[in-house]
């Protein structure tokens, strides 16, 4: 063999040797890639179902400012027959039975109005519960929201850095990448169990 074959034979194994030794980088790299996708995926669905929740809060939280004014409707009606029925007790009047049969109408009006009060505020009182279930569940989507965040920026730090291994040949890259890495999957783990 000439100088120049095994001078290239050598080369080849430092070479083999090299792409053996960047083998598990490389692997870490492939995982850490396909961990921030996964992360991503799920704090974008976070954010989304957290926006969800909130338009639904929104919609029944303008049901109950309906269901307010419909209240003020009714308890606006009930004084003002409540004055018009004061006020033909102590006006005089010429035809007293149309009087006291107008009277008598008010009064089983104020009755009937009575209960529709009391279901008007009834039903405001359950719509506003839901507005705070969902804006409970906007909270909670927030902070599992928040977690997935920040384990998608450490995940991608880590990788970021582990890349860096490949082009300086110095493992420390590869143990520094892994530790960001490992603190991203304990804060996208925390937003998965986060109830």
């Amino acid at each position: 063999m000439e100088a120049n074959e095994v001078q290239e034979l050598e080369e080849h194994a430092e070479h083999a040797e090299h792409d053996r030794m960047m083998m598990p980088v490389a692997l870490t790299m492939t995982i850490l890639a396909v961990l921030v996708a996964v992360v991503t995926v799920l704090g974008h669905r976070t954010h989304t179902d957290a926006i969800l929740n909130q338009t639904r809060a929104a919609v029944v939280q303008n049901q109950v400012a309906d269901e307010w004014a419909f209240y003020q409707a009714h308890k606006i009606r009930t004084n003002d027959t409540d004055l018009t029925s004061d006020l033909m007790s102590v006006v005089a009047i010429a035809n007293k039975d149309e009087a006291k049969k107008k009277t008598k109408g008010y009064a089983d009006h104020q009755q009937h109005w009575a209960t529709e009060l009391k279901e008007s505020e009834d039903k405001a009182h359950e719509k506003e519960k839901k507005v705070g279930e969902f804006e409970e569940k906007v909270e909670a989507a927030e902070a599992k929201a928040d977690r997935f965040d920040l384990g998608e920026v450490l995940l991608e730090i880590g990788l970021v850095i582990t890349s860096i291994t490949l082009l300086t040949h110095k493992r420390i890259y590869w143990f520094v990448g892994l530790g960001f890495s490992v603190v991203g999957i304990v804060a996208a783990t925390l937003g998965v169990l986060l109830k």
